[in-house]
């Protein structure tokens, strides 16, 4: 209990950046649906941010995770593994920038805008940014300075906000380029306050230690670019997929509508920001299996209680985007059930991780990458952006199955299946309770909300009684018998 007590602590202090960044970056989502001039604008937006993604994957190469489990070993001396891992990345970064530069045009070309290749250039060179900056931030997480790391991403927030409100609100300049202007010049700034408290102090650059490093990370690589496709391929591919005319408006009323459900992926960034290192420190604890299977528990629980909520109270969300984007509000309740299946699918993942049989989550992300290829190449065509959010929500449930059932086998862990089990059961059982009086019964928006509180109440309920009594909460927790 007390290394959950310490799991949940981290959780906090680490979800404090995504959280609390996240919430102000839904911000910018209104001003960019109400700012750009059209719903074709936010796509760009969209398309862009999607490759940016992909290719912050494949500049970090796996080696933020090879860091932590390398820096962990007792064989190897961390300062050495950070000095080595900062160099790579710093290198890599920097070929990859000037090779932007020198080929920007062609680069735009080929991404489908030849008329602004300075979007191009701008992001492209921004993600370079990030990948290198992706060690010195894994540097503070090893040193447990959750405070300076969630200080430093929370001042990213803050500039891009800033910098997005002068441009686009008090200069008016309503083009998508000062989208992009903003946020690189808040990476720019952010990483020059980061690099002061992580420059190398010691160790010393090795050739053995980044081949062993490599050795380890790059299976990752295509686990993590498979990975990854599996979650930005339907923003990639729906401007060539998409056979109307108003290709970008669909992809901008889509990519709206997925912010409304990133309060699901919020929590699951802060959970592996904390659960990550958590992870591969308590390895040498033979009795960590327990750990892990308490913190899955508690992931799904918490999990459901958050879809619920977004899902009961989507009549107020929806004023986070325009009333031009509202038509794609549907799709928000199964994006929501994606990121439980990422979730639950990234804890998973752990066995192969600790084993150091990395391979199989090349397989399984290979599996998801072939389902969501295939099934957004038939469906996108036909049904537009649901075909793109149903690939994503099947391929993580496949894939999340298939990863339970290999790793027990592997490196069985005693998940209480029956506890899960049981939250899932009561979790689908309120959210039909809630669509039955929503399609057959009631219609306005107050009183399918009072509804809806009343069936969350009910999730509370039996949460309180079975897994977290309030009498065990800090201060207030006196007040409440057990």
């Amino acid at each position: 209990m007390s290394e959950m007590k310490s799991l949940a602590k981290d959780t906090a202090i680490y979800g404090l950046s995504s959280i609390i960044g996240k919430f102000l970056n839904y911000l910018l989502v209104p001003l960019y649906t109400y700012a750009l001039a059209r719903t074709a604008d936010y796509g760009i937006v969209t398309n862009i941010y999607a490759w940016t993604a992909l290719l912050l994957v494949i500049l970090t190469y796996g080696m933020e995770t090879g860091f932590f489990r390398f820096a962990n070993r007792e064989d190897y001396d961390p300062k050495t593994v950070y000095k080595t891992a900062f160099l790579t990345l710093l290198c890599s970064s920097a070929l990859f920038t000037m090779l932007v530069v020198v080929f920007h045009q062609p680069i735009a070309e080929i991404l489908g805008y030849p008329d602004h290749s300075e979007f191009v250039e701008m992001m492209f060179a921004t993600v370079a940014i990030d990948a290198f900056a992706c060690i010195p931030f894994a540097y503070l997480r090893y040193q447990k300075r959750p405070i300076a790391f969630a200080a430093l991403k929370l001042l990213f927030v803050l500039l891009n906000i800033g910098f997005n409100v002068l441009f686009l609100v008090v200069l008016h300049k309503t083009d998508v380029y000062y989208v992009f202007l903003s946020n690189i010049l808040a990476t720019v700034i952010q990483t020059v306050c980061l690099l002061p408290m992580t420059m190398p102090k010691g160790g010393q650059f090795s050739a053995q230690v980044l081949r062993e490093m490599l050795r380890y990370s790059l299976p990752l690589l295509v686990l993590g670019v498979a990975g990854i496709m599996n979650q930005t391929l339907d923003r990639i591919l729906f401007p060539y997929l998409y056979t109307g005319a108003d290709a970008q408006a669909q992809l901008g009323i889509y990519g709206a509508c997925f912010k409304v459900a990133m309060v699901m992926m919020m929590f699951t960034q802060a959970f592996r920001y904390a659960y990550e290192p958590f992870v591969f420190a308590k390895h040498k604890d033979r009795q960590s299996v327990e750990a892990y299977a308490d913190a899955m528990k508690y992931y799904i629980i918490f999990s459901y209680l958050i879809l619920l909520g977004v899902i009961f109270y989507l009549d107020i969300f929806r004023y986070i985007v325009s009333s031009a984007y509202w038509e794609g509000l549907k799709i928000v309740p199964v994006v929501l059930w994606t990121y439980v299946f990422q979730g639950v699918y990234f804890n998973l993942s752990f066995w192969y991780k600790l084993t150091d049989e990395t391979k199989w989550g090349a397989y399984f992300s290979l599996i998801g990458l072939v389902i969501t290829l295939v099934l957004q190449i038939v469906g996108v065509p036909l049904i537009g952006y649901w075909a793109s959010c149903g690939s994503s929500l099947i391929c993580y449930f496949v894939i999340m199955l298939l990863s339970y059932f290999i790793g027990q086998k592997k490196a069985p862990i005693p998940y209480d299946l029956k506890s899960i089990g049981g939250y899932t059961a009561l979790t689908i059982g309120l959210l039909a309770v809630y669509y039955a009086i929503r399609i057959y019964y009631v219609s306005n928006m107050w009183v399918l909300m009072a509804i809806g509180t009343v069936l969350l109440l009910i999730y509370l309920l039996v949460l309180t009684k079975k897994d977290f009594p309030l009498s065990g909460l800090p201060v207030v927790g006196k007040y409440f018998r057990n």
